[in-house]
Protein backbone atom coordinates (compact mmCIF):
# COMPACT_ATOMS: atom_id res chain seq x y z
CA UNK A 1 0.00 0.00 0.00
CA UNK A 2 1.02 3.64 -0.35
CA UNK A 3 1.83 5.60 2.80
CA UNK A 4 3.55 8.82 3.86
CA UNK A 5 6.17 6.99 5.87
CA UNK A 6 9.32 7.82 7.85
CA UNK A 7 11.49 4.70 7.45
CA UNK A 8 14.28 5.59 9.89
CA UNK A 9 15.16 8.31 12.43
CA UNK A 10 17.64 9.98 10.07
CA UNK A 11 15.57 9.53 6.90
CA UNK A 12 12.98 11.97 5.57
CA UNK A 13 9.33 10.98 5.28
CA UNK A 14 7.92 10.44 1.79
CA UNK A 15 5.12 8.64 -0.04
CA UNK A 16 6.32 5.07 -0.54
CA UNK A 17 5.11 1.49 -0.79
CA UNK A 18 5.00 -0.42 2.52
CA UNK A 19 3.45 -3.71 3.61
CA UNK A 20 -0.28 -3.92 4.26
CA UNK A 21 -0.76 -3.99 8.05
CA UNK A 22 -2.51 -6.84 9.85
CA UNK A 23 -4.90 -5.99 12.72
CA UNK A 24 -3.89 -7.37 16.10
CA UNK A 25 -6.18 -8.41 18.95
CA UNK A 26 -8.67 -5.66 19.74
CA UNK A 27 -7.89 -3.80 16.51
CA UNK A 28 -9.68 -2.97 13.28
CA UNK A 29 -8.19 -2.40 9.84
CA UNK A 30 -9.59 0.57 7.96
CA UNK A 31 -9.65 1.27 4.28
CA UNK A 32 -8.77 4.92 4.79
CA UNK A 33 -10.63 7.51 2.74
CA UNK A 34 -9.28 10.73 4.24
CA UNK A 35 -6.82 12.01 6.83
CA UNK A 36 -6.80 15.42 8.49
CA UNK A 37 -3.47 17.23 8.82
CA UNK A 38 -2.49 18.88 12.09
CA UNK A 39 0.28 21.18 13.25
CA UNK A 40 1.46 18.28 15.39
CA UNK A 41 2.39 16.43 12.20
CA UNK A 42 5.00 19.11 11.50
CA UNK A 43 6.40 18.74 15.02
CA UNK A 44 6.44 14.96 14.65
CA UNK A 45 8.52 15.21 11.47
CA UNK A 46 11.12 17.11 13.50
CA UNK A 47 10.86 14.81 16.52
CA UNK A 48 9.54 17.65 18.66
CA UNK A 49 6.02 16.36 19.41
CA UNK A 50 5.37 14.96 22.89
CA UNK A 51 4.03 11.70 21.39
CA UNK A 52 6.42 11.25 18.46
CA UNK A 53 6.70 7.48 17.85
CA UNK A 54 10.00 5.77 17.17
CA UNK A 55 10.77 5.35 13.47
CA UNK A 56 9.74 3.61 11.30
CA UNK A 57 6.22 5.04 11.40
CA UNK A 58 3.51 6.42 9.16
CA UNK A 59 2.28 9.94 9.84
CA UNK A 60 -1.35 11.04 10.10
CA UNK A 61 -3.19 11.49 13.40
CA UNK A 62 -6.90 11.44 12.53
CA UNK A 63 -8.64 9.45 9.83
CA UNK A 64 -11.99 8.49 8.38
CA UNK A 65 -12.62 5.25 6.55
CA UNK A 66 -14.47 1.95 6.36
CA UNK A 67 -13.83 -1.08 8.57
CA UNK A 68 -12.62 -3.91 6.34
CA UNK A 69 -11.07 -6.41 8.79
CA UNK A 70 -11.17 -7.27 12.50
CA UNK A 71 -8.32 -8.56 14.63
CA UNK A 72 -8.61 -11.61 16.84
CA UNK A 73 -11.20 -11.16 19.58
CA UNK A 74 -12.43 -7.84 18.19
CA UNK A 75 -16.22 -7.69 18.34
CA UNK A 76 -16.75 -4.52 16.32
CA UNK A 77 -17.44 -2.11 14.76
CA UNK A 78 -18.74 -4.45 12.10
CA UNK A 79 -17.04 -4.78 8.73
CA UNK A 80 -18.44 -2.10 6.43
CA UNK A 81 -19.01 0.46 9.21
CA UNK A 82 -17.94 4.02 8.42
CA UNK A 83 -15.88 5.42 11.30
CA UNK A 84 -13.50 8.19 12.33
CA UNK A 85 -10.45 7.36 14.46
CA UNK A 86 -7.88 9.35 16.39
CA UNK A 87 -4.92 7.02 16.06
CA UNK A 88 -2.07 9.42 16.73
CA UNK A 89 -0.19 8.00 13.73
CA UNK A 90 -0.78 5.74 10.71
CA UNK A 91 -3.42 7.83 8.96
CA UNK A 92 -1.60 9.00 5.83
CA UNK A 93 -1.93 5.62 4.14
CA UNK A 94 -4.39 3.60 2.10
CA UNK A 95 -4.98 1.21 5.05
CA UNK A 96 -4.36 1.44 8.77
CA UNK A 97 -4.83 -0.64 11.92
CA UNK A 98 -6.21 1.04 15.02
CA UNK A 99 -7.59 0.06 18.43
CA UNK A 100 -11.29 -0.64 18.02
CA UNK A 101 -12.30 1.37 21.08
CA UNK A 102 -11.01 4.53 19.37
CA UNK A 103 -13.42 4.20 16.44
CA UNK A 104 -16.40 6.57 16.35
CA UNK A 105 -19.28 5.55 14.03
CA UNK A 106 -20.24 8.32 11.63
CA UNK A 107 -23.65 9.76 10.77
CA UNK A 108 -24.79 8.47 7.37
CA UNK A 109 -24.79 11.97 5.88
CA UNK A 110 -21.28 12.89 7.06
CA UNK A 111 -18.72 12.96 4.20
CA UNK A 112 -15.38 11.31 4.90
CA UNK A 113 -13.58 14.62 4.37
CA UNK A 114 -15.70 16.25 7.08
CA UNK A 115 -15.09 13.32 9.42
CA UNK A 116 -11.31 13.48 8.93
CA UNK A 117 -11.39 17.18 9.84
CA UNK A 118 -13.62 16.74 12.87
CA UNK A 119 -12.17 14.84 15.82
CA UNK A 120 -9.09 16.77 16.95
CA UNK A 121 -10.22 20.30 16.09
CA UNK A 122 -13.75 20.14 17.48
CA UNK A 123 -12.79 17.71 20.23
CA UNK A 124 -10.00 19.97 21.50
CA UNK A 125 -12.18 23.09 21.53
CA UNK A 126 -15.20 21.47 23.15
CA UNK A 127 -13.16 19.71 25.85
CA UNK A 128 -11.05 22.82 26.50
CA UNK A 129 -13.93 25.28 26.74
CA UNK A 130 -16.43 23.00 28.45
CA UNK A 131 -14.54 20.47 30.56
CA UNK A 132 -11.45 22.55 31.39
CA UNK A 133 -12.45 26.24 31.37
CA UNK A 134 -16.14 25.79 32.29
CA UNK A 135 -17.05 28.59 29.89
CA UNK A 136 -20.32 30.25 30.92
CA UNK A 137 -22.96 32.05 28.81
CA UNK A 138 -22.24 35.78 28.64
CA UNK A 139 -18.50 35.46 29.29
CA UNK A 140 -15.99 36.98 26.88
CA UNK A 141 -13.90 34.40 25.05
CA UNK A 142 -10.73 35.52 23.26
CA UNK A 143 -9.62 33.09 20.54
CA UNK A 144 -6.10 33.53 19.17
CA UNK A 145 -5.26 31.93 15.82
CA UNK A 146 -8.98 32.11 15.18
CA UNK A 147 -8.81 31.05 11.52
CA UNK A 148 -6.68 27.94 12.05
CA UNK A 149 -7.77 24.32 12.33
CA UNK A 150 -8.65 24.48 16.02
CA UNK A 151 -9.22 28.25 16.23
CA UNK A 152 -12.27 28.27 13.98
CA UNK A 153 -13.86 25.46 15.97
CA UNK A 154 -13.24 27.40 19.20
CA UNK A 155 -15.13 30.34 17.70
CA UNK A 156 -18.03 28.07 16.73
CA UNK A 157 -18.15 26.11 19.97
CA UNK A 158 -17.75 29.20 22.15
CA UNK A 159 -20.62 30.90 20.36
CA UNK A 160 -22.84 27.82 20.75
CA UNK A 161 -22.02 27.84 24.48
CA UNK A 162 -23.30 31.41 24.75
CA UNK A 163 -20.04 33.37 24.97
CA UNK A 164 -19.22 36.70 23.37
CA UNK A 165 -16.39 35.71 21.04
CA UNK A 166 -13.41 37.96 20.24
CA UNK A 167 -11.48 36.45 17.31
CA UNK A 168 -7.85 37.30 16.64
CA UNK A 169 -6.30 36.31 13.30
CA UNK A 170 -3.94 37.75 10.70
CA UNK A 171 -5.43 39.46 7.63
CA UNK A 172 -8.83 40.33 6.20
CA UNK A 173 -9.60 36.92 4.68
CA UNK A 174 -8.88 34.99 7.86
CA UNK A 175 -10.89 37.43 9.95
CA UNK A 176 -13.79 37.03 7.54
CA UNK A 177 -13.66 33.26 8.09
CA UNK A 178 -13.82 33.85 11.85
CA UNK A 179 -16.74 36.24 11.41
CA UNK A 180 -18.64 33.61 9.40
CA UNK A 181 -17.96 31.11 12.19
CA UNK A 182 -19.76 33.40 14.64
CA UNK A 183 -17.20 35.84 16.06
CA UNK A 184 -18.69 39.00 17.58
CA UNK A 185 -15.49 41.09 17.46
CA UNK A 186 -12.44 40.86 15.20
CA UNK A 187 -8.78 41.74 15.88
CA UNK A 188 -6.09 41.72 13.20
CA UNK A 189 -3.01 40.17 14.82
CA UNK A 190 -0.79 41.78 12.19
CA UNK A 191 -1.79 45.39 12.79
CA UNK A 192 -3.97 45.81 15.89
CA UNK A 193 -3.06 46.21 19.56
CA UNK A 194 -4.56 43.01 20.98
CA UNK A 195 -4.33 44.04 24.62
CA UNK A 196 -5.86 47.49 24.11
CA UNK A 197 -8.78 46.25 22.02
CA UNK A 198 -9.63 43.36 24.33
CA UNK A 199 -9.55 45.65 27.36
CA UNK A 200 -11.77 48.18 25.54
CA UNK A 201 -14.30 45.38 25.02
CA UNK A 202 -14.36 44.60 28.75
CA UNK A 203 -11.42 42.18 29.06
CA UNK A 204 -11.19 38.42 28.53
CA UNK A 205 -12.73 35.85 30.84
CA UNK A 206 -11.34 32.88 28.89
CA UNK A 207 -8.36 32.84 26.50
CA UNK A 208 -7.97 30.03 23.94
CA UNK A 209 -4.43 30.07 22.58
CA UNK A 210 -2.92 27.75 19.95
CA UNK A 211 -0.31 30.40 19.03
CA UNK A 212 1.85 31.34 22.04
CA UNK A 213 4.58 33.96 21.78
CA UNK A 214 3.74 37.66 21.80
CA UNK A 215 0.02 37.05 21.33
CA UNK A 216 -0.10 35.05 24.56
CA UNK A 217 1.60 37.91 26.39
CA UNK A 218 -0.89 40.47 25.05
CA UNK A 219 -3.86 38.25 25.91
CA UNK A 220 -2.47 37.52 29.37
CA UNK A 221 -2.35 41.24 30.13
CA UNK A 222 -5.94 41.73 28.92
CA UNK A 223 -7.48 39.18 31.29
CA UNK A 224 -10.12 39.94 33.87
CA UNK A 225 -9.75 38.72 37.46
CA UNK A 226 -10.37 34.95 37.70
CA UNK A 227 -9.90 34.51 33.95
CA UNK A 228 -8.90 31.08 32.66
CA UNK A 229 -6.16 30.73 30.03
CA UNK A 230 -5.95 27.66 27.81
CA UNK A 231 -2.56 26.98 26.16
CA UNK A 232 -3.50 24.69 23.25
CA UNK A 233 -0.26 24.85 21.25
CA UNK A 234 2.58 27.07 20.14
CA UNK A 235 2.26 27.70 16.40
CA UNK A 236 4.44 30.81 16.76
CA UNK A 237 7.34 28.60 17.77
CA UNK A 238 7.67 30.38 21.12
CA UNK A 239 6.52 28.72 24.33
CA UNK A 240 5.66 31.63 26.65
CA UNK A 241 6.89 31.83 30.22
CA UNK A 242 4.12 32.44 32.74
CA UNK A 243 4.84 34.89 35.58
CA UNK A 244 3.37 33.27 38.69
CA UNK A 245 3.18 36.59 40.52
CA UNK A 246 0.75 37.91 37.89
CA UNK A 247 -1.41 34.82 38.29
CA UNK A 248 -1.54 35.59 41.99
CA UNK A 249 -2.47 39.25 41.62
CA UNK A 250 -5.42 38.62 39.30
CA UNK A 251 -6.35 35.15 40.59
CA UNK A 252 -5.82 33.72 37.09
CA UNK A 253 -5.82 30.04 36.15
CA UNK A 254 -3.72 28.47 33.38
CA UNK A 255 -5.24 25.17 32.24
CA UNK A 256 -3.17 22.95 29.97
CA UNK A 257 -5.08 21.04 27.29
CA UNK A 258 -3.76 18.00 25.44
CA UNK A 259 -6.81 16.35 23.91
CA UNK A 260 -5.09 13.10 22.95
CA UNK A 261 -3.90 12.57 26.52
CA UNK A 262 -7.47 12.00 27.68
CA UNK A 263 -7.51 8.76 25.66
CA UNK A 264 -5.18 7.30 28.31
CA UNK A 265 -6.49 8.67 31.61
CA UNK A 266 -10.11 9.75 31.04
CA UNK A 267 -11.50 8.38 27.76
CA UNK A 268 -15.08 8.96 28.95
CA UNK A 269 -14.49 12.72 28.81
CA UNK A 270 -13.61 12.33 25.12
CA UNK A 271 -16.47 10.04 24.21
CA UNK A 272 -19.04 12.21 26.03
CA UNK A 273 -17.69 15.30 24.25
CA UNK A 274 -17.70 13.65 20.82
CA UNK A 275 -21.25 12.45 21.33
CA UNK A 276 -22.38 16.05 21.88
CA UNK A 277 -20.39 17.27 18.88
CA UNK A 278 -21.75 14.62 16.52
CA UNK A 279 -25.29 15.48 17.66
CA UNK A 280 -24.54 19.13 16.86
CA UNK A 281 -23.21 18.11 13.43
CA UNK A 282 -26.29 15.99 12.69
CA UNK A 283 -28.49 18.94 13.68
CA UNK A 284 -26.58 21.28 11.35
CA UNK A 285 -25.21 23.41 14.19
CA UNK A 286 -21.53 22.89 13.28
CA UNK A 287 -19.76 22.18 10.00
CA UNK A 288 -16.00 21.58 9.59
CA UNK A 289 -14.28 24.25 7.53
CA UNK A 290 -11.95 22.46 5.09
CA UNK A 291 -9.95 24.92 3.04
CA UNK A 292 -7.93 22.37 1.02
CA UNK A 293 -8.50 18.76 -0.07
CA UNK A 294 -5.41 17.19 -1.66
CA UNK A 295 -4.45 13.67 -2.81
CA UNK A 296 -1.83 11.64 -0.94
CA UNK A 297 0.77 12.50 -3.59
CA UNK A 298 0.50 16.15 -2.53
CA UNK A 299 0.82 15.64 1.23
CA UNK A 300 4.00 17.78 1.26
CA UNK A 301 1.99 20.65 -0.25
CA UNK A 302 -0.61 20.19 2.48
CA UNK A 303 2.00 20.31 5.22
CA UNK A 304 3.48 23.44 3.70
CA UNK A 305 0.05 25.09 3.89
CA UNK A 306 0.17 24.54 7.66
CA UNK A 307 3.81 25.56 7.96
CA UNK A 308 3.23 28.85 6.13
CA UNK A 309 -0.18 29.43 7.77
CA UNK A 310 -1.73 29.73 4.31
CA UNK A 311 -4.77 27.60 5.17
CA UNK A 312 -7.95 28.47 7.03
CA UNK A 313 -9.63 25.68 8.95
CA UNK A 314 -8.40 22.20 8.06
CA UNK A 315 -6.32 20.62 5.31
CA UNK A 316 -7.45 17.09 4.40
CA UNK A 317 -5.57 14.44 2.43
CA UNK A 318 -7.59 11.86 0.46
CA UNK A 319 -6.42 8.41 -0.56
Amino acid sequence: MRAYHKPAPDAPASVMQIDLPRPGPGQIRLRIAACGLNFADLLMLKGQYQDTPAAPFTLGMEVAGTVEALGEGTEGPAIGTRVAVFGGQGGLAEYGCFDAHRAVPLPDAMPMTDAAAFLIAYGTSHLALGHRARLQPGERLLVLGAAGGVGLTAVEVGKLMGATVIACARGKDKLEAARRAGADHLIDAGTDDIRAIVKSLGGADVVYDPVGGEQWQAAFRACNPEARLLPIGFASGEVPQIPANHLLVKNLSVLGVYWGGYMRFNPKALTDSLRVLLDWYAAGRIKPHVSHILPLEQVEDGLELLRSRASTGKVVITM
